[in-house]
């Protein structure tokens, strides 16, 4: 009996049928699949961060684990041998993640984490040793509802001021303002403020005019998470006029304040001009001024009683002024607080608005034909003043030339 020698074989032909080995081993065989594109949640919210084995198995007794590469320690969910592992499970996903073990026999590895929080934001891992492993990205965002306030008005134009504000969104979001037809209006900047809770708060001041519709939209977005909240507002007609009024009242009160101390200025002006005249003429006669002069001269008590009288009327602008401002922001503050129906609460606003216009408006032409008599008996002392000092000045002169 002959026996022939077992052919050797080389390495590169060992490794070929090692290959061939591995690939049949592997045929058939489940692979890990995730999503094909990024998870968005809202933070509070309960979200299912899915994976699957393609085919589908059985996997209640398979080995495969969660994670995220940037923590330490890295795993969020664990499960061997049919048990979940959180020795070292990373603490902030402690008692917030669980699988669908009813699922897990037709091969769904999906992770629910609940409630989502702003921390959860990155990439997972899904992974099952012996098979490839999927990533997914979570993108965690907050969003709010905007709301609008009436701010005041932007003076004589009859413009009203609205303000938008809306707190608790992340990432940080864009703030616009629409005219009835869709069309941006121009506004002021948009001002961020990032809170301790790393949320954000936006608000934007836009001053509008009567429109044919006088209808304003606030909207709010955040395009990475594809959010988008908005609110709008119809200002009546009449509250144009309003707010018109109110100003009207404001402006009012300034130029009588500028015509009061333009008074003032005018006499003040006079007794310089006088003072010096007198002075001069003195020089030149070389004798006191008579007792006509004294006639005059506005003694320390006259003057102390225009001052207190100018003061005073200063004093009530003023005080007209601080009931208005004070009185619009109470109604504001009142309608914006207010519960029920928002339409109706401006309504309600709106008439409480008149009511402080029109008593306002009453004082005001009291307090402006106070300043009326005011400067027109100041003119008259003016007038009868300058007579008197220039028949003095007429009569220093005559004597004179004798």
């Amino acid at each position: 009996m002959m026996f022939w020698p077992k052919p050797r074989l080389g390495a590169s032909a060992f490794h070929h049928i090692v290959s061939l080995l591995l690939i049949r081993s592997c045929a058939g065989q489940s692979q890990v699949v995730g999503p094909t594109g990024p998870i968005v949640a809202k933070l509070g919210d309960d979200i299912i961060l899915p994976c699957h084995l393609e085919p589908a198995m059985d996997a209640m007794k398979e080995t495969f684990e969660w994670s995220r590469p940037d923590l330490k320690p890295k795993f969020v969910h664990v499960r061997h041998d049919n048990e979940e592992l959180v020795t070292n499970q990373h603490p902030s996903y402690k008692g917030r993640t669980s699988l669908f073990t009813d699922k897990l026999r037709y091969g769904d590895l999906s992770l629910k984490l609940s409630p989502v929080k702003l921390s959860d934001n990155g990439t997972y891992k899904c992974f099952m040793p012996g098979k490839s492993a999927s990533t997914i990205d979570l993108f965690v965002g907050s969003v709010s509802s905007p709301v609008i306030s009436l701010a005041g008005n932007d003076g004589d134009k009859g413009g009203v001021v609205l303000d938008c504000k809306s707190k608790g969104w992340y990432p940080e979001p864009e703030l616009l303002w629409l005219d009835g037809e869709g069309k941006l209006l121009s506004a002021g900047p948009t001002e961020t403020v990032r809170g301790p809770d790393d949320l954000y708060t936006v608000s934007s001041r836009v001053t509008v005019e009567k429109r044919h519709s006088n209808n304003f939209t606030c909207r709010v977005q955040q395009k990475i998470i594809n959010q988008t909240r908005e609110i709008q507002i119809q200002i009546a007609d009449d509250f144009f006029s309003v707010c018109s009024s109110s100003a009207h009242i404001i402006i009012g009160l300034v130029i009588g304040f500028m015509i009061i101390t333009a008074a003032v200025f005018v006499i003040w002006k006079w007794r310089h001009n006088y003072t010096k005249k007198h002075n001069e003429v003195e020089e030149e006669q070389g004798e006191p001024l008579r007792a006509r002069e004294e006639m005059v001269k506005l003694s320390k008590k006259e003057i102390s009683h225009w001052v207190e009288e100018v003061q005073r009327q200063l004093e009530e602008d003023k005080r007209l002024s601080d009931e208005l401002e004070k009185k619009l922001n109470s109604v504001d503050d009142e309608v914006t607080a207010k519960a029920g129906s928002k339409t109706e609460n401006k309504a309600d606003g709106y008439l409480k608005l008149k009511d402080i216009i029109t008593r306002l408006k009453h004082e005001l032409v009291n307090q402006q034909n106070r300043h009326e008599r005011l400067i027109m008996d100041m003119r008259k002392l003016l007038v009868k003043t300058q007579e008197e000092a220039g028949g003095i000045i007429k009569d220093r002169i005559k004597k004179h030339q004798k």
